[in-house]
């Protein structure tokens, strides 16, 4: 039985869990091929946006980083490098594969800024779905903890997401958050807790 309602202390008694596949950091022309390649075999993947943040007010950065997860490999893009391109796009886009994040609105806004023409299709924000079938706390790092039983770290969350190099830390971080929203989807689908949205 997997519960919906949970608390900080809960959570923070949770063993740490973290995306154990293979994390790969897309830079060049061959690498964005292999990935939408790989991507378009699936109907689910993770999806999550990291944006250097700003402490100082009025000042705003644009995405810097794009998350896709499978359940064995996940893509780091460096979009503030490379833009959005155009293969990768077309997985946005697909209404066949199906993009699973929490509160994706801003991150597609994100996303829309810096692709003209952005046309998002086929993304299920857990955060709106779940409150629909009951569940009282969202967000990557309750759902984790209630559906997966692990607790997830956030300490990269506000580090700087433009920086020439990406540590492992950061690489780690931004993998597991794309990977945990595949995974805790996949897990309340097998298991019939969103029977209801798809029934309906």
């Amino acid at each position: 039985m997997i519960q919906k309602k949970i608390s900080k202390e809960e959570v923070n008694e949770l063993p740490l869990g973290q995306f154990e596949g293979e994390i790969i950091l897309v830079e060049t022309d061959e690498q964005i091929q292999e990935a939408a390649d790989e991507l378009s075999r699936h109907s689910l993947i993770g999806f999550d946006t990291e944006t250097r943040p700003s402490f100082r007010k009025g000042v705003q950065y644009q995405v810097s980083l794009l998350q896709l997860a499978t359940s064995e490999v996940a893509y780091l893009f460096r979009l503030h490098q490379i833009g959005l391109p155009l293969s990768i796009k077309r997985i946005l886009e697909s209404k066949r594969i199906v993009k699973i994040g929490a509160a994706v609105l801003d991150d597609l806004r994100g996303l829309k800024k810096i692709s003209v023409g952005f046309q998002p299709n086929s993304f299920f924000d857990l955060n709106d779905e779940l409150k629909k079938v009951g569940f009282h706390n969202v967000g990557v790092r309750n759902l984790s903890a209630m559906v997966l039983e692990v607790r997830i770290s956030k300490s990269e969350q506000v580090s700087n997401w433009e920086a020439p190099e990406l540590t492992e830390k950061q690489m780690l971080y931004a993998a597991t958050d794309a990977w945990v929203c595949l995974e805790v989807y996949k897990k309340l689908q097998y298991q019939g807790y969103l029977d209801d949205l798809f029934n309906k």
